[in-house]
This record gives C-alpha cells, structure tokens and sequence, in this order.
C-alpha cells in the first residue's frame, strides 16, 4: 500500500466501499437511461418513422447547409479571436499606460458581458442584414478576449532570462515578444487555444438567437415544421444535430492533439557535437585532416 502527496491510499475496507459506490452508481445510470428509453418509446419517439425523416434528401440538404454554415462562422471566429488575442496581448504587456490601460479595460469588459448579449448587440446595432458577420464578430470579440488572456499567461510562463538575454544582444521589445515570447507562449498554451476554439466551435449555435441558419436553427426549423404520425421529430433531431456537433468537436480536438505531438517531434535548437576519443580518427580534426584543411595550431598537454 502506497501513498502519494495529494491522498492516502485506500485501505482494504475504503476499496470495497468503493467498488460498490461504484456499482451501485452504475446501476443507478442504467436505470436512469431505461426509464428514459421507456418513456420515449411509450410516446414514440423511438418509432423508426422519427428516424426516417433523415433519408430524405431535402433534410439532407438543409442539414448539409447547416454544416457549412456554422464552419463559415466558426473559420471566422477563430481567425478574429486570435488575431485580436494577439493584438490585445500585446496592447495589455505595452509599456505604454494609456495602451495598456485601453487593452485592459476591453478584455475585462467583454469577458464579463454574456456572449449572447454581445452578438445580439452587434446585430441589432451594426449588422443587422449580416447575421454571419453579427456572429463570427460576437464570438471574435469575446473569444478573443479569452485567447489573450491565455496567450498572456504563456508570456508571463517564460523564464525572464531569455527576456533579458534578448535586450542583451540589442534586439528591440518588438523583436523580442515577436520572435522570443511568443513563439513559446503559443507553444506553451497550444492545447488551451485549441480547447477554447472548441468552445467557440460549439458557441455558434447561439447564432440562432438572430436567425442564422447554423445547424441549431436548422434542427429548430426541421423539427418544428416536420410531422410524423401527428407529432414533432424533437427528440431524433436532437440526437443527429447533437452527432454532428461531437463529432465536429472531436474533429477539432483530435487535429490539435495531432499538432501538439507534431510540436514536441519538432527538432528545434543546434545538435551538439560529440567528443571523439583521442586517436579515434573521428574527431573534427580528422576531418579537417581528410579534406586537407589547415587546422588549428595546438599545443599538446603536459603530462608528467
């Protein structure tokens, strides 16, 4: 029996108590999903007519529609938010107050508004005949509030001497955060930028608060205007879009697993050569003697 820093291992006792907390929990679930399955069947929800509505070929268009519609917003979204990440990190790390100060405010002030509200806004005020811009600048804005605040930590995370060895070598605080910091913050913070364009993936569906026909609205629109045996495919609906939209994030969060591992392959810096034994006719003065070359003079050792 071990123990860690966290947690004391469990003793013989604290196991079996686990194991049926454990059981009795999963009985618990299964119960939970047999009387839901009861009760939709019971109402017939379940009927393969629900289901078949999906082999038609104009919902198969809409929903096809509704896939490119909400990736439009999205491929907007994260393009924006990540360029104003980086443009509202930069302003909030300025040595300037007034810049600062200005980034600071902005960052604090949309990431306390709800989303929703600031797409609605932006529609109402300003695109109000663009429902695709109205969101993809919504979640931009508040998202990228996110993304700077992520992207900060990541600056913050570097160790101050490669900040200090830059202004060293006389390079300018551009070049450092641009070729020193952030290159490393993005590193750094890779797997929670993915995580949060995950987030704003998924926010699209509120597109449908101003009648964007993302894949939200078009399952609202499907299941409200499609009758089955006198009822509404709500249920089979929710199921498909709900699909899509995992498998879309998982999509998502298997591409940045994928750069994550390409990244930490990447070989990066300069391979240090390794010593040859003496007499080894390995060493780079072999080499030089191979080719021709002059080497260097060198003194031999003294021994005693």
């Amino acid at each position: 029996m071990s123990a860690s820093v966290l947690y004391d291992a469990p003793g013989p006792k604290a196991v079996v108590r686990n194991r049926v907390y454990a059981v009795l929990g999963s009985l618990a679930l299964v119960a939970l999903l047999v009387v839901a399955v009861v009760r939709l069947s019971a109402k017939g929800d379940l009927d393969y007519a629900m289901w078949d509505i999906f082999n038609y070929a104009g919902i198969r268009q809409n929903i096809a529609e509704a896939v490119l519609a909400t990736l439009k917003a999205f491929g907007l979204a994260a393009v924006g938010s990540l360029v104003l990440g980086v443009v509202l990190v930069v302003g909030r790390l300025s040595d300037h107050k007034p810049v600062r100060w200005v980034a600071t405010a902005f960052i604090e002030l949309f990431r306390s508004i709800p989303l929703l509200i600031t797409i609605y806004a932006v529609w109402i005020g300003f695109l109000a005949d663009y429902s695709m811009w109205a969101l993809a600048l919504g979640l931009s804005i508040y998202n990228g509030c996110v993304q700077a605040e992520v992207l900060r930590a990541g600056v913050n995370a570097v160790p101050k001497g490669q900040r200090e060895a830059a202004y060293a070598l006389g390079m300018s605080k551009t070049q450092v955060m641009v070729s020193v910091l952030m290159p490393q913050a993005v590193r750094a913070m890779l797997p929670t930028i993915i995580s949060q364009l995950v987030v704003t993936l998924k926010d699209t569906s509120l597109g449908f608060i101003i009648l964007y026909p993302e894949l939200l609205q078009t399952a609202r629109l499907i299941a409200s205007n499609t009758q089955v045996n006198g009822q509404y495919p709500y249920v089979s609906t929710i199921v498909v879009i709900g699909t899509i939209y995992v498998a879309m994030c998982l999509l998502l969060s298997a591409l940045a697993t994928w750069i994550e591992k390409r990244g930490r392959r990447a070989k990066t810096g300069i391979a240090m050569g390794v010593a040859a034994a003496p007499g080894s006719g390995d060493g780079p003065g072999s080499a030089m003697a191979a080719d021709g070359a002059d080497g260097p003079d060198v003194a031999p050792a003294a021994t005693n």
